[in-house]
């Protein structure tokens, strides 16, 4: 699909030209999840372990109202210093765009662009869901509804941790989006490496995933996104009371706060990083970079099965 606003790297074009396997990357982990240097260190982290795999990485964002699939170091480094850069979700992108403003993209927003550019796989850290007391707020992530309707795989590590797992497992079967576990029987719930949510099924092997999805998206068409979820490694997972008090402080404080819509999830991130000592930072950074290796291999798998 040819798309006027547009621009990809020439290492994607070409990958997209010869059937190669790319993975999508989010940019608002680096321009709103993480703090600078962090942000650029992980993101270029993350690219070099999908290169490592022999996939392509394609970190997309919004740059001066150009959507750019496949970004340069100097444009990871903006993005990461630039105070003013907006967090992008489906609702933002055309005024952006046509405002020439800069953004990065939130996994909504990833995935649309992803879908656009030809690209089947995704990763991110986790993807957002419905926040604890929605039923007073409504506050659910718009990440739910691009999951419904856009037919992207997102390598996860589950739901983040603040938000409310059972509301966002209800949300999502409602919508028809599968869950797939990657040698997991329950979802992981970002820090912590298991809950007592079943997923849809169970795959054992990054070739098994990718089977899943030529046959949901080549063979019979579906349009709904697949979640495939894939637990922290227990080396850098948090135990549930350590995590879970922070992540009350957290709540308490934003409520005190007054912290709405959009930045509610930077601001939970930053004060749990706070309230753990670095902790939850640290583990974030290992899960994304968990993450990417898993979706390069579920692509090469899945670009592989396309050429046979």
């Amino acid at each position: 699909m040819v798309i006027s606003c547009m621009d990809r790297s020439a290492e994607v074009q070409t990958a997209l030209e010869r059937g190669r396997a790319i993975v999508a990357l989010e940019s608002t982990i680096i321009s709103h999840g993480m703090p600078y240097p962090t942000n650029v260190e992980t993101a270029m982290a993350v690219e070099a372990e999908v290169r490592s795999l022999g996939a392509t990485p394609a970190t997309i964002a919004v740059l001066d109202g150009r959507l750019k699939v496949g970004m340069t170091t100097d444009e990871i480094e903006r993005l990461a210093c630039d105070k003013t850069v907006v967090k992008a979700s489906r609702r933002d992108l055309a005024a952006l765009i046509a405002r020439r403003g800069t953004g990065g993209t939130t996994v909504a927003a990833t995935m649309i662009c992803a879908h656009m550019a030809g690209v089947r796989v995704f990763a991110t850290g986790g993807i957002g869901g419905v926040h604890r007391n929605a039923q007073q707020t409504f506050d659910i992530s718009a990440d739910l509804e691009e999951l419904a309707r856009t037919p992207v795989a997102v390598v996860c590590a589950g739901v983040k941790s603040v938000l409310d797992l059972v509301l966002t497992q209800e949300y999502l079967e409602t919508k028809g989006v599968p869950v797939l576990g990657l040698r997991t029987d329950d979802w992981p719930a970002f820090f912590k490496s298991h809950t007592e949510l079943p997923v849809d099924a169970r795959v054992e092997t990054e070739g098994e995933a990718a089977d899943v999805l030529r046959t949901a998206f080549d063979d019979l068409g579906f349009a709904q996104g697949i979640v495939i979820m894939n637990p922290i490694e227990e080396a850098f997972a948090l135990s549930d009371e350590f995590i879970d008090r922070a992540i009350a402080d957290a709540l308490e404080q934003m409520a005190a706060a007054g912290v709405r819509g959009k930045a509610v999830t930077p601001y939970l991130l930053e004060r749990v990083e706070e309230l753990t000592g670095g902790a939850s930072l640290t583990a974030n950074v290992a899960l994304v970079r968990h993450n990417a290796r898993i979706a390069a291999r579920i692509a090469l798998e899945y670009a592989k099965g396309r050429m046979l």
